[in-house]
């Protein structure tokens, strides 16, 4: 990474969240001038030199405010949540983070933001047997990804709105993530997604072991590093509006991701049980990253075994923590 962040203005929108805090940090370590959105929850790791402005941003003058002055955005606020979540009660994530993006969107290109870079999502794609690449986003959603789905690919049609169909454009980079796993990520067990969640029920030892789903589920993980130079490379690089996959371009299955948790965990003997009757998401997904490596030079260094013994490391020194 060059020396393009040193003084610029970063704003990032959800910086109590997982992402925010893994994105703050490596900006400060580059030299950026970080300004942070939080709302209700206070952030598991703070920086005196971080401006930190709290307010809602499904209020248009907190946007505006929060705007004012700023280089770059960085949009990581959203209303997010596990499968439990999604399947049974999809509409909590509708109407807020529509409201937040569109309301986002709007602050930026009022107040001049050079740049704007939104965190989509892979549930933007269908099911298939095959990685997925940016144009395989046609509207076409896995059934309990249907209102996620497309709450996310609206929101990435109002970044084309503003790049590509107005006088005086504001660009916009869409990042498409893997499933992101990694230090500050949501362990609660009504909050967190597979790994969090698996790597709690490790490292505490939970008997029996539960599983969700029969364990086959083929995903594509990328530790929450390489996400970070991912999309700072994205920022940095890009002149012109572009979509990308960001992942690790690996698929691998849960049953596959749970046998390195447990390693880590010196809990090889748990009695592990597949519950089918419990929610579970998509039952593969593949991610094909070639553009982010052509456009970006973009490498994932961390490997699943590395991500894994990193992340219940953090979680194993953090669990007395409200995370």
């Amino acid at each position: 990474m060059t020396k393009f962040f040193k003084g610029k203005k970063i704003l990032i929108a959800g910086g109590a969240g997982f992402l925010g805090i893994n994105l703050t940090k490596r900006l400060l370590e580059l030299g950026a001038d970080v300004r942070a959105s939080i709302h209700e929850n206070e952030p598991l790791w703070k920086d005196s030199s971080v401006e930190y402005v709290r307010g809602n941003l499904e209020k248009a003058r907190n946007c505006l405010s929060l705007c004012e002055g700023v280089d770059y955005l960085i949009i990581a606020s959203a209303n997010s949540s596990g499968a439990a979540v999604i399947e049974k009660t999809p509409l909590v994530h509708l109407t807020p983070n529509l409201i937040m993006n569109a309301r986002l969107l709007e602050a930026a290109y009022s107040q001049g933001i050079k740049k704007t870079l939104f965190f989509s999502s892979n549930t933007v794609y269908p099911l298939t047997d095959f990685a997925v690449k940016e144009s395989d986003a046609k509207y076409e959603f896995y059934s309990k990804y249907y209102v996620v789905g497309w709450m996310k690919r609206f929101s990435e049609i109002m970044c084309d709105i503003y790049s590509n169909h107005i006088k005086n454009p504001m660009q916009s980079i869409v990042i498409r993530p893997g499933n992101v796993y990694g230090p500050y990520d949501k362990f609660d067990p009504k909050k967190s997604k597979v790994v969090p969640a698996l790597i709690r029920k490790a490292v505490h030892k939970e008997h029996p072991f539960k599983v969700w789903g029969d364990g086959n589920d083929v995903k594509d993980f990328i530790y929450i590093d390489d996400l970070v130079e991912g999309t700072l490379l994205a920022l940095e690089k890009l002149d012109s509006p572009e979509t990308l996959n960001v992942a690790s371009g690996k698929p691998i299955t849960i049953r596959e991701v749970l046998g390195h948790i447990l390693k880590v965990s010196c809990f090889e003997k748990a009695e592990v049980l597949y519950d089918g009757s419990m929610p579970s998401m998509i039952p593969r997904r593949m991610i094909d990253i070639e553009k982010a490596i052509q456009l970006l030079g973009f490498t994932p260094r961390v490997g699943i075994e590395e991500g894994i013994e990193k992340t219940v490391k953090w979680y194993s020194e953090n669990s007395n923590r409200t995370i």
